[in-house]
């Protein structure tokens, strides 16, 4: 028989099991809960993340213990602190992309896909809590997914890397309604390897989206990374933008989406000034405060492989050879967790794999 769920009752069982287990004893501050019967899923918003972590208990022992003797699916435990952040975030977004749909007609055809992300924004805002990408996107979008619309007017380039945030963005763009040609810069398995190509190719034919490689001569990059004069993530995500950027142009579409995760509220759709013209940067993840996980959760039905740290052998590469190059890595990695685009574990991982090189 399934205990009931409420406050008291989950406070009264993490205490006991932090008992049970060794745990120091904690006061445990919980702000809400919200159950989901039909998933049979609890999701436990707590005051602040110390609190979180009270919950949660050392290597998820407690929670992952709460969940068997509450006899449910899954528990997801989120601190207030958190969603407060993210929550101004997106009401940020969401004027930003107002003030954009303020400066098109209606006829206009990036009027609808961006009306599309505006009503996204405002649902996730309202339904902060609970909101579930897959469901909300099948419901309101699907028809969208199933277009095949290869042939048709493409009203955004997605840059496609392989990864998780890139092809996050290519199946929102979908759903959304971009019909977007995808592309994907090609310099060279010591940037771009095999196992990234599947997941391009996988991907894009899963989702009959049209997509072109375009290959790049970046030797010197390669050569002055490898000589242990540069980083090379910096110089190399700019010559990627830029390639993206006059592909748009010479295929007159004027949007161009990126699957960056740190650009997020008044920043998250820019104007970009290449040769001359105006171009619409969106960073679609971004713009919905995403963080990786979420990402994962919706992607994880499209064949995308997951590949361990950045996997890229350059940067490998440049790690064995100079070590010191490292900590410039870990920054851009604190950078993101800093924006929760990452959490900290997976920013652990991601680190300590920067160790394992050898």
């Amino acid at each position: 028989m399934k205990m009931e769920i409420d406050e008291k009752t989950i406070k009264e069982n993490v205490k006991r099991i932090r008992n049970e287990i060794g745990h120091e004893e904690m006061d445990i501050n919980i702000k809400e809960l919200n159950y989901n019967e039909d998933l049979n899923e609890l999701t436990i918003i707590t005051k602040d993340r110390p609190d979180k972590s009270s919950i949660i208990g050392k290597g998820g022992w407690v929670v992952g213990r709460l969940k068997e003797d509450l006899s449910l699916n899954s528990i997801h435990v989120e601190s207030y602190t958190d969603f407060m952040q993210k929550e101004y975030r997106l009401k940020l977004s969401l004027q930003k992309i107002e003030d954009s749909l303020n400066f098109l007609d209606e006829n206009n055809p990036l009027y609808t896909p961006l009306s599309n992300l505006k009503n996204t924004l405002d649902y996730k805002i309202k339904n902060i809590y609970t909101f579930n990408f897959e469901k909300y996107l099948q419901k309101n979008f699907k028809k969208n997914l199933l277009t095949n619309n290869k042939d048709n007017m493409h009203l955004a380039v997605v840059a496609l890397s392989g990864g998780v945030d890139s092809s996050f963005s290519l199946l929102i763009a979908k759903y959304l309604g971009f019909n977007p040609i995808a592309v994907s810069i090609d310099p060279g398995t010591i940037i771009l390897p095999s196992q990234f190509k599947n997941n391009i190719n996988r991907l894009t034919e899963k989702l009959n989206v049209k997509h072109e490689y375009i290959k790049i001569n970046n030797e010197n990059l390669v050569n002055e990374a490898l000589s242990g004069k540069i980083h090379p993530c910096g110089r190399c995500s700019s010559q990627i933008e830029e390639e993206v950027f006059k592909f748009a142009l010479e295929n007159n579409i004027s949007m161009v989406i990126f699957g960056d995760m740190l650009s997020t509220g008044s920043q998250c759709i820019t104007d970009k000034i290449y040769n001359n013209q105006k171009l619409k940067r969106l960073n679609l993840p971004a713009s919905l405060s995403c963080g990786k996980l979420e990402g994962k959760n919706l992607i994880k039905d499209y064949g995308i492989k997951s590949i361990k740290g950045f996997g890229c052998p350059l940067l490998y590469e440049v790690h064995k050879k100079y070590p010191h190059m490292k900590k410039y890595s870990i920054q851009r990695i604190l950078r993101e967790t800093r924006s929760s685009a990452l959490e900290v574990g997976e920013a652990l991982e991601l680190i300590w794999s920067f160790y394992r090189i050898e």
